[in-house]
């Protein structure tokens, strides 16, 4: 094979060894949060990509082929992984792909589940960095040679660490880490180019760099623990390099423990022999020695790669972040921002809707069918009218706006600021993020939970959620109240949504008395958002209403035309009529369609017209009946796929109070806004 360096000038290089078909090389986009991996995996993804989750979990992945010149990649971008240290849960699936991709060591193959990913393991590493944020980025890196892979390091948002005055010696980072280091940004598409082709360089070379070698007191004991494992059953029942094990041995990694203890009961005891005899001699557990001498490590290297320099000239992102990071300015900006959202949606849905559902609505509004099949036909069609009225210019607006103010950095500083509101209510200000994942759908939001250090605030967070109006009961309360409460009634039900949760955070907060730890909040830099990431996400956001909410919103339009075409549905109606009439004030003949509501919120709507018979609520329902139906549909019980989600991370305990709670509220609420706005009325 030829091993010359490939001249990177030239835009095609031959080699003898090309990476083509079945012999395809995979990379794997490894890096912490907000690295900017993904970007980089967008970047050069082609228009359609493979994405799944590691098997079990809810960490997601995504996989394509990337051409370089002549060569071909398989690029894998991994969920964000902080350390390959005590891991747990989800993100110790992505350890044992990078050890063993699809394949099952004999430790691992008493697990019931499946291999993380259907795919191999990686040939080389691209460990993706945050230029800006490189301290905390380089323990990472020192474990990662560990692996025996190649390694090449990315290192990102160069440009960010140049607005902030930090000066990286490029040259003296690769040197030290004993890997190519490639300056990007990613953002502008800089140093992609020359990432890839270190990465082929690196694959035909075969090289992969030593493990970095811990301080002398430290490698003392870690040759005596290599010598109690450095056995050769345990090698291959392992599969892994011996001197990563040694490492998680020594940090008293529980994953590892557990199956040596398993598998190699003798071996177990030689190890815990050894960590005793290090607690009698070193001032504090040998674990926490191994993780102090990295942390140390990583301190000294990044001293001696980066300094502070002068500031350049305030910029338009810095001043953005006077605003937003105001201690008082911030909380007007933000709420700046989400007025001028819906005002924008408000706007941009009222023609969206002129020029789709209505003008449908329209052209079948003189169909009357006398017979079961019309019936069902009829259904049908009113069914997919009312998703095109929910989807196209109301759910899709706002989804999308939500995504762009993510991707562009400002949801993450609106978190930031509305951290003293979160104090306020028992909280603390990283569920914010949660919160406004739950304004585009709360099982996302709920799951993001799963982030939090503390299981208090998990369940509370979690609960609280579930009353976050999301984009399905937006779209609801944009579609009925926008056309006819005005703009001032929308706004007036959103900040009683708003009103609900932080008196329930305080209610809750005496329900769940523990004490949350602090947390420091990391701010990502600002970036206009991409339109492929922007639109994808938005589709990742939304695609489960053609797959999920379709069928349901068909589904019930059709049960309900035929329970109103046999006479059933009265019955349904009676039985709910002291919730519906008597409590709420609205028509009896809402019953079923609150009820379907239960599957997905969208069902109310859409089956709200099929009830009454007509597309103009207003002709049947007068504004304080539409506005306390808005009021109970914003707060009862969460959808089915939410439940579903909540038994998973808060159990069945508290997935089950929610739903009590969640009755509790819409009906309290609803009763006492009907009840205020019949005595308004009556005083005018």
């Amino acid at each position: 094979m030829n091993t010359h360096d490939s001249d990177i000038s030239h835009p095609v290089t031959l080699h003898n060894h090309v990476f083509r078909g079945a012999n395809r090389l995979r990379v794997a986009l490894v890096g912490q949060h907000n690295s900017g991996k993904s970007t980089i995996f967008h970047a050069v993804a082609s228009t359609s990509y493979r994405t799944g989750k590691l098997a079990g979990t809810h960490k997601p992945y995504a996989e394509c082929p990337v051409q370089i010149g002549v060569d071909e990649i398989h690029l894998v971008d991994l969920p964000d992984l902080q350390s390959l240290r005590n891991l747990s849960g989800d993100d110790l699936e992505a350890l044992k792909y990078l050890l063993w991709g699809d394949a099952r060591p004999l430790v691992s193959r008493h697990e019931r589940s499946e291999p993380p990913v259907p795919f191999s393991r990686p040939d080389v590493l691209v460990y993706v960095i945050d230029a800006s944020a490189l301290q905390q980025s380089l323990e990472l890196a020192l474990e990662l040679p560990e692996l025996g892979l190649p390694v090449v390091v990315a290192l990102n948002m160069m440009d960010e660490a140049h607005r902030k005055g930090v000066e990286i010696d490029i040259e003296g980072l690769a040197e030290k880490l004993g890997v190519p280091v490639i300056p990007t940004v990613a953002l502008k598409g800089h140093g992609l180019t020359e990432l890839f082709n270190k990465v082929l360089n690196c694959a035909r070379k075969r090289s992969c760099p030593l493990p970095q070698s811990p301080n002398p007191h430290i490698m003392e004991w870690a040759s005596k623990m290599q010598h109690n494992v450095d056995l050769p059953e345990i090698q291959n029942a392992f599969a892994m390099p011996k001197n990563q094990l040694t490492m998680h041995l020594l940090e008293a990694d529980s994953y590892f423990m557990h199956e040596l203890e398993s598998h190699f009961p003798d071996a177990l005891a030689k190890v815990k022999a050894l960590q005793n005899e290090a607690l009698e001699e070193l001032p504090r557990a040998l674990s926490e020695e191994v993780e102090a001498d990295r942390h140390h490590r990583a301190a000294c290297l990044f001293e001696s790669v980066a300094k502070l320099m002068h500031k350049p000239k305030v910029s338009w992102e810095e001043r953005l972040d006077m605003l937003f990071l105001h201690p008082s300015w911030g909380l007007v900006g933000s709420l700046t921002v989400f007025a001028a959202v819906l005002f924008m949606v408000f706007e941009v849905s009222t023609t969206l809707d002129a020029m789709s559902a209505a003008r449908l609505a329209d052209m079948v509004s003189s169909w009357q069918p006398d017979t079961a099949a019309g019936v069902v036909g009829r259904a049908v069609i009113d069914g997919l009218i009312g998703l095109v009225g929910i989807v196209v210019p109301y759910m899709l607006p706002l989804l999308l706006m939500l995504v762009a103010l993510e991707e562009s950095g400002i949801m993450h500083r609106i978190a930031f600021v509305v951290d003293r509101f979160f104090h306020a209510i028992g909280l603390h200000g990283k569920v914010a993020v949660p919160f406004l994942l739950g304004l585009g759908c709360n099982v996302p939001g709920i799951a993001a939970t799963k982030g939090l250090t503390s299981g208090r605030d998990r369940v509370v967070s979690s609960l609280l959620i579930t009353f976050v109006p999301c984009s399905a009961r937006s779209a609801i309360v944009l579609a009925l109240g926008a056309k006819y409460l005005g703009v001032m009634g929308v706004f007036l039900l959103f900040a009683l949504s708003l009103l609900v949760i932080a008196i329930l955070g305080r209610l809750l907060s005496h329900r769940y008395p523990e004490i949350s730890p602090g947390i420091i909040q990391e701010i990502p830099s600002y970036a206009w958002p991409k339109w492929r990431p922007l639109l994808h996400s938005t589709w990742n956001r939304s695609s489960d209403i053609l797959t999920i909410v379709t069928p349901l919103l068909v589904g019930g339009s059709v049960i309900l035309a035929l329970l109103q075409y046999f006479g059933a549905d009265a019955w349904i109606n009676t039985a709910l009529a002291p919730i519906t009439y008597w409590m709420l004030g609205l028509p009896v003949v809402l019953g079923v369609p609150i009820l379907f509501g239960v599957l997905r919120k969208e069902l109310s709507l859409v089956m709200i017209y099929q009830a009454l018979g007509t597309f103009e609520v207003g002709l049947a329902m007068d504004w304080i009946q539409i506005t306390t139906f808005l009021v109970f549909l914003l707060f009862y019980i969460p959808c089915i796929s939410t439940f579903a989600v909540m038994l998973k991370v808060i159990g069945r305990k508290e997935a089950l109070f929610s739903i009590a709670l969640s009755i509790g509220v819409a009906l309290i609420t609803a009763v006492v806004v009907r009840l205020s706005l019949s005595g308004i009325e009556n005083l005018l």
